[in-house]
Order: structure tokens, then C-alpha cells, then sequence
């Protein structure tokens, strides 16, 4: 009897926690779902320029319905944004912007794409979602699974993340991440090309293509299975690796009042949710660190930690260990008293050892 009472205990317990993970899984999926980000894919859109032979042509794969990469009714018209490229290239980056039409005189920065050439055969992709569109800037770029990649092991370990982001089912890319090498892609090799003159889409709210027509929003919940269906070949990462780019696509940037307006409510709650909290323990001192910090630059940290001297300490990010030895030898006579301490710190970039030696004279 005891034993079965037990198992009904731990059994509904089990349910609870599968029910609450479920209910925490379907909210912020609920809350993401709301931004106008949740309508366009960034993975989609670098696979599109991954498949482009040409700017011209990577513009119209995002405009192209059955590649299900663009959903977005930004102005509320009933119909699809269209969605133009223009292209800016300082020396050997290049950055491509993602704009949508919002009116005769309005037009909203989606996305841009940063790219840039690090070596004859080499160059590296990043696509940036815009804040006003994913509530926070969101950056994605190709896995190591998806081409072939250089082995960039050596890659400063990225700090930890706190926030959820607009894509909560995505995996976030590890501290030592493997940069892909874009090079091969047609597109890249197309730009780099001696005679290439920058593409700048003449197409406007007035002028639309002949081969465009637009189409009607799919729903939320139709388009989500479309929109991660490039997920798996790409990966949001914290790091922005073409440090150049923003400078040169600062002074271009084109924001709508009137997105914004209509999406402020939906972004600015997202930006004011707590981000998840965070603790590390020691061995010694069960110290706690927990953190409560708003998507916005507002940031609020609370400590509780015992003043005890710790060694050991672990991270839910990249671990540490400490570990400190002291050894004390005294002369014969007891004159003189020698301290030894030997420190040794280990983590995912090595590890390293430090010696100290201590001598205490007694009259």
C-alpha cells in the first residue's frame, strides 16, 4: 500500500512538471508570436541568398510566394510587403538591405545581411534582424553542418545569454563555434567579381515587378511550421563577426512611424519581460547570483553571497575550477618559516597554474 501511494505521488508529480513546462513552452511561444518578426525568416532569407546567383535574384526568391520566406503585412492592408534589396560595399564588405514597402512614402528596414571577405578563398555571412521588427537585435548565420566551414576552434569563447530572444526553438550557437566559409556560395562570388556594380533595386511603392503579385498573410499558426523549416541549416549566435558593418549601415537605416506605432505595445513588452534567471554554487559557500534583467538597457542585478573564501565555482556556461594547495615548512631552529601555494585554474581555453613563495622570518 505504501509503495503504491509512493508511485501515485511521483507519477502526478511527473504530470505537473510536464504540464508546467508545456504551459511555460506554449507562453513564450505565444509572446514571440506577436512581434512582426515572427513573420519573416532570417534563416529563410540567408537560404535564399545562399541559392541566388545575383542581388537581382536573391531579391526576388524573397518575394517569391512558394518559398514561404516573407509573410509580412507590416502596413495592415491585407496584402504581402514586398521586400527590396539594397546593396553598400566599403572596401571588402558588403552589406545588403532587407526593406519592406510600407507606403508611397514609407518603407521599414527589416533585415540586413553583413557579409565580408577575410581571405582569398574565404568570407563570412551574417544575416541582422532589426530591433523595431524581432524587439532586439537578432543575429543568424549558417551552421557548421550546413557547408564547409573552417576549423576556427581557437574563437574567443562568447559570453553567456540571458535572454530568450524572438526565437525561442532555435539553438544558440556553442562558445567555440565553427565559422562557415560562404566563399562558394554563387551570390558571394558574384559581388566579389571585378566588374560588379552594387545593386540598388529600383522598384518602389509605385513601380512593383511584372512577375510580382501580392498575396494574403497566411495566419500565425499556418506559417510557423513554413518559417523553421530553414532552421536546422542555421543558428542564432550573440557575436557580431563583420565588426565593419554597422558602421556603414548606421547612417542608411530607414525606420516607418507607422510600424512602429502599430507594433510599439507588442515590443515594448516583449523588451520589458524578465529574462530567465541564472545561479552558480561553490562547494564551500552555496553562494547564489540570480539575475532579473528587462529586455531594455535598464539592469538589475541582486547578490547573496557569503564573504567565504570559495575555490570551486560552477557555471551553467563554460566551467572553472580553482584549486589551490598551501604547504608551510619551518627551519630546524625555527627561525625562519616558508609558505608554498600552488593555484591551478581549468576551463574550456586550458588551463594554467601559479606558484607563490612565502618566507617568514622569527627573531
Amino acid at each position: 500500500m505504501r509503495i503504491k501511494h509512493y508511485l501515485s505521488f511521483l507519477l502526478g508529480g511527473l504530470l505537473m512538471n510536464i504540464t508546467a513546462h508545456a504551459q511555460d513552452a506554449n507562453t513564450a511561444a505565444a509572446d514571440t508570436s506577436q512581434l512582426p518578426g515572427a513573420n519573416f525568416s532570417l534563416q529563410g532569407a540567408l537560404e535564399m541568398f545562399k541559392k541566388a546567383a545575383s542581388p537581382e535574384e536573391f531579391e526576388k526568391l524573397l518575394n517569391t510566394q512558394d518559398n514561404k520566406v516573407n509573410n509580412l503585412d507590416l502596413n495592415g492592408d491585407g496584402n504581402i510587403d514586398y521586400i527590396k534589396v539594397v546593396n553598400k560595399r566599403e572596401n571588402d564588405v558588403h552589406v545588403f538591405v532587407l526593406q519592406a514597402l510600407i507606403s508611397e512614402t514609407e518603407s521599414q528596414d527589416i533585415a540586413v545581411i553583413e557579409l565580408e571577405k577575410t581571405a582569398a578563398d574565404n568570407a563570412v555571412v551574417q544575416i541582422v534582424g532589426d530591433e523595431d521588427i524581432y524587439g532586439e537585435q537578432t543575429i543568424v548565420e549558417p551552421s557548421s553542418g550546413n557547408d564547409k566551414a573552417t576549423g576556427d576552434n581557437d574563437e574567443k569563447a562568447e559570453q553567456p545569454y540571458f535572454g530568450s530572444g524572438p526565437h525561442v526553438a532555435a539553438r544558440y550557437a556553442p562558445a567555440r563555434a565553427i565559422i562557415v566559409n560562404v566563399w562558394f556560395w554563387p551570390c558571394v562570388r558574384f559581388v566579389y567579381a571585378p566588374a560588379y556594380t552594387v545593386w540598388v533595386s529600383p522598384f518602389s511603392w509605385r513601380v512593383r515587378p511584372i512577375w510580382w503579385r501580392p498575396w494574403r498573410p497566411m495566419p500565425w499558426a499556418v506559417y510557423r511550421p513554413y518559417r523553421y523549416y530553414y532552421a536546422p541549416h542555421y543558428t542564432i549566435v550573440r557575436t557580431n563577426r563583420i565588426v565593419y558593418a554597422p558602421r556603414i549601415y548606421r547612417p542608411m537605416r530607414v525606420t516607418s512611424v507607422t510600424v512602429r506605432t502599430r507594433n510599439q505595445v507588442v515590443v515594448n513588452r516583449y523588451r520589458a519581460t524578465p529574462r530567465p534567471a541564472r545561479s552558480f554554487s561553490g562547494p564551500r559557500t552555496g553562494a547564489t547570483r540570480s539575475f532579473s534583467t528587462p529586455r531594455s538597457n535598464g539592469t538589475t542585478r541582486s547578490f547573496s553571497t557569503p564573504r567565504v573564501n570559495g575555490t570551486n565555482r560552477t557555471f551553467n556556461g563554460p566551467n572553472r575550477s580553482f584549486n589551490s594547495n598551501t604547504r608551510t615548512f619551518s627551519s630546524p631552529n625555527g627561525n625562519r618559516q616558508i609558505t608554498r601555494q600552488r593555484t591551478s585554474v581549468s576551463g574550456p581555453r586550458g588551463s594554467a597554474t601559479r606558484a607563490t613563495t612565502r618566507v617568514s622570518r622569527h627573531h
